[in-house]
This record gives structure tokens, sequence and C-alpha cells, in this order.
């Protein structure tokens, strides 16, 4: 009887034993449960890096200045051409020649008008002489009769006479004088005509008022060239291009003179250093736009009339950052999700510069702090999760 109950006791004891056990691994078992139950979301850490402010515009690539090259001499036909399209020209080259023979032929004609008109010359200072002479002689024979007169050994009519003759003498002098005035006068003229014929003969080299390149030629060898039509040439001044950019108002008070940009040309894969040149003094009404003029600093692959874009950079330093999506807006502001123990904290923020995916935190979040790397997230504030680092793909503790 005893051993029957001692039996008892001893299978009382194991049973009892193995509730216990059970009951321990239960707990156990419910706790990683409990942990595993927890959402894992992904967060990311707030980070210091370079972040820019920076302006996007589009426009067109166009010259700085363009010089438009015109016959001096009217009228002659272009003889030869000494340059095209996308040369590169100095200052005071011939671009072009223009036919001479008419002028050649002018000149030979008031040549011979001038050696006309200093033969006539000579011949009136000839005359002149000779009036002079007679002039001279004759005075003295009216002074010599007005003494004989007055003694009474010449009458008053030969003493008339005498006088008379001179005066004659003296208009003859007189006019020969403005013959010779006369001629030298034409002289003068014909001077004149031959040294414009100069001029005109000088001007048919049609020169290049600057250095620079050619980016359009309307002359043709033997049209007539023409101060009143197109122009014969266009330089582009240096060689210098520009970016004409169109630039929301908002953003047009942020610019200033001196600037650097980075314009991308046509290609999409070219970028060129730039700096901003002008800005617009007006805004359009309609398209609330202005002008800002970018010079480009190495323009040797930009092409007149191309398109581009360009960023202009505002300000470049080191900032806190938070990808985009990581931030919110919120009736009382700008919000991150912070993450601290494993708990959800909603942050109120301040935020600066947005650049590539990033956005600067000013204030309201130190650098290393953890944040719910999507905003839109389902999680609140005060919410346990298990966190995820984005880019390392790890559990943070």
């Amino acid at each position: 009887m005893a051993s029957k109950t001692t039996f008892a006791l001893g299978m009382s004891a194991t049973m009892l034993l193995t509730i216990l056990t059970g009951s321990a691994l239960a707990e156990e078992a419910v706790a990683p449960k409990t942990e595993q139950s927890l959402p894992s979301i992904v967060v990311t850490k707030v980070q210091k890096k370079s972040i820019i402010d920076r302006v996007v515009a589009t426009g067109n690539i166009k010259a700085v200045e363009e010089t438009y090259v015109a016959p001096l001499v009217d009228g002659l036909s272009i003889r030869t051409l000494h340059a095209d399209v996308g040369d590169r020209v100095q200052a005071e080259s011939t671009l072009a020649t223009l036919n001479e023979d008419m002028l050649l032929l002018q000149k030979s004609q008031y040549e011979a008008s001038l050696a006309k008109a200093n033969a006539a010359l000579a011949q009136y200072r000839a005359q002149l002489a000779e009036a002079k002479a007679n002039a001279d002689e004759a005075v003295r024979v009216a002074e010599r009769s007005r003494k004989l007169s007055a003694s009474g050994s010449l009458s008053t009519a030969q003493r008339d006479q005498e006088k008379a003759a001179a005066t004659a003498a003296l208009a003859r002098v007189n006019s020969a004088e403005q013959l010779v005035a006369v001629a030298q006068a034409d002289i003068k003229v014909v001077d004149a005509q031959i040294s414009d014929v100069d001029l005109r003969l000088a001007r048919t080299e049609v020169r290049s008022p600057v250095t620079g390149i050619v980016s359009a030629r309307q002359a043709r060898v033997g049209s007539i060239a023409s101060g009143a039509g197109e122009p014969m040439f266009t330089i582009i001044r240096d060689g210098a291009v520009e970016m004409q950019a169109d630039i929301t108002e908002q953003d047009l008070i942020r610019l200033s003179i001196g600037q650097k940009a980075k314009v991308t040309l046509a290609d999409g894969k070219t970028v060129v250093d730039g700096e901003i040149r002008l800005i617009s003094p007006m805004v359009d009404a309609q398209t609330r736009l202005g002008t800002v003029y970018i010079s480009l600093l190495t323009p040797e692959k930009a092409r007149v009339g191309m398109y581009a874009n360009a960023q202009i950079i505002i300000e470049d330093r080191q900032a806190l950052v938070l990808p985009l999506s990581a931030v919110t807006s919120s009736k009382d502001g700008m919000v991150a999700r912070k993450v601290h123990d494993n708990v959800v904290q909603v942050a109120k923020i301040e935020t600066g510069i947005q650049d590539k995916g990033f956005i600067e935190i000013v204030k309201g979040l130190a650098a290393g702090d953890m944040v719910v790397s999507k905003a839109g997230a389902f999680v609140r504030d005060g919410d346990q999760i298990k966190p995820v680092l984005a880019d390392a793909g790890t559990v943070s503790n």
C-alpha cells in the first residue's frame, strides 16, 4: 500500500514538473512572437552634406554682340570674297574686295580736269601780271596828265582821257584777279573730287571692324554692294556667346551679377561653366518671366540659336539634410517622424534649401538622429516599430 502511495506521489511530482516546464517554454515562445509582431519601418539618419541652393532655367545661346559689315561704297560689284561662315577674322582684315574700274575711270577724268584747271590758272595769272603792268603804266600816265593839266600844259580833255584809261586798266586787273580766284577754286573742287575717289578706292576693300567669328555671309561675287540692303557679313565680336535664360519673377530677385552657373547644351551631356553678366531690369507682363544673360567661359562647343538649360548657383554650403520623402507638412508646419528607442516621435522642424531630393534641416533635429524614411508610412506618434536603416538594411538598436 505504501509503494502505491509512493508511486502516486512520484507521478504527481513528475506531472507538476512537466506542467511548470511547459509554462516556461510557452512564455519563452510568446516573447519573441511579441517582438516580431512590431512593424519593420525603413529609417534614415540625419546627415551633414554639401547642399546647393540653385535656380534652374532654360533659354537659347546667342551672341553677346553682333557686328554687321556693310560696304562703304555703293553701286560697285563684288569682285572677290576672302571670308566665309565660321572663319575667325582679325580687326581690319579684308573680307571682300569691290570692283574698282569705275572709280579708276572717274579718277582719270578728274585728273584731266585738274590739269585743265591748272593750265587755266597759269593763263589767268599771266593775264593778271600783264594787267597789273598795264595798270601801273596807265596810273603813271594819268598822274602825269593831272600835273600837266594843272600847269596848263595839257588840255582837260586829254587829262580825262588818260584818267579813264587808268581806271579801265585797274578794272582789268580786278577781273584778272577774279579769274585767278575762280581757277584756284576749280582746282580745289577737282582736288576734293580726286580725294573722294581715292577714299572710295581705299574702301573697295571691305574690312572687318572687329576681331571675331563670321556667323553669316550674304555677300555673293558679282552682286552689287549696297549699304542700304542686308549686311555683307555678320561677325560675333570676339566669338563671345552667352545664354539668355528665362527666369520666373520669384527667382529673379534672388540672382545677382557674377553668380556662377552650369550650362548644359542641347545634347544633355556637354556642360559649360558660366556666370551672370546682366540681369534684365524688366519682367514680361504676360509671361511673368525676366531675362538673365549668362556668359559662357568656354564657348567653343556652343552655337548661336542652340537650346540650353542652366543651373545658377545661389549658395553652396554644408548642412544637415534629410531625404524629401522623410519630411511632410502639417497644420503646425513641417514635421519629421523621429525614432528614439524604437518609438516614433513627431518632431516639428524648420527647413531650408532643397537640392536633388534632399532638404536642409535648419532646426528640430541633430546629426545622427533616426527618422522614418518615408513620411507616408502608417505610423503615428508613440508607435513602436522595428527600425531598419535605409542604406545598410540592418536593424537599428
